[in-house]
């Protein structure tokens, strides 16, 4: 189960977040923490059933609400007209205040992080890992936009990420990446599944987006998704947790 929280913010003003724990006590060295960032439909269940997932495996997971500044629609037009204008500041900022809330608990190891998004979600979390914040030692990219420039990239850690092969808005961004990370020699692992389209990963239900966003080919394909969570939390678990597991182990989802 997750828990309501507000982290506190430069201005004063706080952030609303969702936090998952881990059962039983900490160990000595603290959990490890991961940040997930939600995609464009906000705070929903599939996004606190990520955050949940990660806390049954042994993670402390914070997913903030970028949508708490104000009403929910306000909030949307300003993060859309950021995403349309390559400003991404407001965003990162609210991510950065998470990272540092969830380094800052006594169960947490602040050395050992990981950022995860979704949709919208993922090219902030892209962005956020490319400035190279402290104790983030890996990303995962879940069907978001990338830089056209490689360079942006250049200070990145460790990434995963996964694409839908219907996913005809962004199916690209994830060649671009492949593409990116290989040219800048930075260890990830990104997959294409052509089964897929946009939202594979979660259960959500939004069936007027998927209408609206037919050439996405919107929507939960558990195959998919199933090994595309196996990729990522055996990722973070190498790159973040300095745990060593075979590539599959069973999940509690």
């Amino acid at each position: 189960m997750t828990q309501n929280v507000r982290i506190p913010l430069a201005d004063g003003s706080s952030l609303a977040a969702a936090v998952a724990m881990p059962e039983g006590a900490a160990p000595a060295q603290g959990w490890p923490g991961v940040v997930v960032v939600h995609e464009i439909y906000g705070v929903e269940p599939d996004m606190l059933e990520v955050a949940e997932r990660f806390g049954e495996h042994g993670y402390v997971a914070v997913l903030p609400d970028l949508y708490s500044h104000g009403s929910t629609v306000r909030c949307l037009a300003r993060v859309m007209h950021q995403l349309a204008t390559g400003r991404l500041d407001g965003p990162t900022a609210d991510i950065d205040a998470a990272r540092r809330w969830l380094a800052g608990r006594e169960e947490v190891d602040g050395g050992r992080l990981g950022v995860i998004g979704f949709c919208m979600g993922a090219g902030f979390a892209l962005a956020y890992a490319a400035g190279a914040p402290p104790g983030v030692r890996a990303a995962a990219v879940n069907y978001g936009a990338v830089p056209r420039r490689k360079e942006e990239l250049a200070s990145i850690c460790p990434v995963v990420a996964s694409y839908g092969g219907r996913d005809r808005g962004f199916r690209s961004h994830g060649e671009r990446l492949r593409e990116h990370l290989r040219a800048l020699g930075v260890d990830h692992d990104v997959t294409i599944y052509p089964e897929a389209g946009h939202s594979f990963m979660t259960d959500g239900h939004h069936p007027i987006a998927s209408l609206a966003l037919f050439p996405l080919r919107h929507g939960l394909v558990r195959p998919a998704a199933d090994d595309a969570w196996q990729r990522t939390l055996s990722f973070f678990d190498r790159h973040v947790a300095d745990r060593q597991y075979p590539r599959r182990y069973p999940f509690t989802r």
